[in-house]
């Protein structure tokens, strides 16, 4: 029996290509978009999701059930960015950016755990980041809303695990997508502080979005631990120095960290 899949953000990005890849191997795949019926000629299937909305969450989770009768896998993607020093960032938009990466996802799982529990089986994948392992200068609330996930991913994964549901993370790095058009930035404003090292920072981000791998690499490793029996509770993709800098968090001394991160951001 094909596998039931539904990908939050499926209409672009790693959303998807995650999608494209898993149609081809013959998953029932359903993608989600605020606005699907403006997006023509998609290579699966797109529901209406507002993610920040419960009652839309319930509609659309139950459209797949009522429609393949199961859902074997949530894939919580749906996503945004944001930028910006701490101090000069809106409020507004530090919660709206909590509000989908976290609250949203989260929402997600609450509502899809019922029906796994009843096939006592289940398997939910949560996109996070690997920005969600450091505090990333002037990426810092992006960096707390996949650090928080990470952490409820932790704790769900051992609440769930006796109903035969598993709740895995997958941490990219950075990877060629249009997330840098979409996200929040705070403006460089003229008279800031900030001003030079925040720029800096910025064509920093933006040089690493353009130069990144190809989303498809997430496509395969999440392919993967759908197949597995057995996943592990984190995945780690990206470049070498990305997932190394995991490791050398770990094992370096706080200040020594944080002066290797400054030289790397050109402060």
């Amino acid at each position: 029996m094909s596998k039931v899949v539904l990908i939050t953000g499926g209409s672009s990005g790693i959303g998807k290509a995650i999608g494209i890849f898993l149609s081809s191997k013959n998953f029932i795949v359903y993608g989600t978009s605020r606005n699907p019926d403006k997006i023509k000629n998609h290579p699966f299937k797109l529901i209406a999701l507002e993610l920040n909305n419960v009652e839309s969450i319930n509609i659309a989770v139950q459209k797949v059930i009522s429609n393949e009768g199961r859902l074997d896998v949530l894939i919580n993607n749906a996503g945004i960015g944001i930028t910006g020093p701490i101090e000069e960032t809106p409020t507004e938009e530090m919660r709206k950016a909590f509000d989908t990466n976290f609250f949203g996802a989260v929402d997600m799982i609450k509502t899809v755990l019922p029906q796994m529990r009843l096939q006592k089986c289940g398997l939910i994948i949560n996109i996070t980041s690997i920005a969600g392992y450091m505090g990333l200068p002037f990426r810092g609330i992006y960096s707390a809303t996949k650090g928080a996930l990470e952490l409820v991913t932790e704790a769900i994964s051992m609440e769930v695990m006796k109903f035969g549901i598993r709740v895995v993370n997958v941490a990219p790095g950075d990877f060629a997508t249009d997330i840098a058009s979409s996200r929040y930035h705070t403006p460089v404003f003229e008279d800031s502080v900030y001003k030079e090292v925040y720029q800096e920072n910025l064509n920093i981000m933006d040089a690493h979005v353009n130069s990144g791998s190809n989303p498809i690499e997430i496509a395969k490793v999440i392919c993967k631990i759908i197949e597995s029996p057995n996943p592990k509770i984190r995945y780690r993709i990206g470049g070498f120095m990305e997932k190394f800098s995991i490791t050398l968090k770990r094992l370096t001394p706080d200040k020594l960290y944080q002066k290797i991160l400054m030289k790397h951001f050109k402060f």
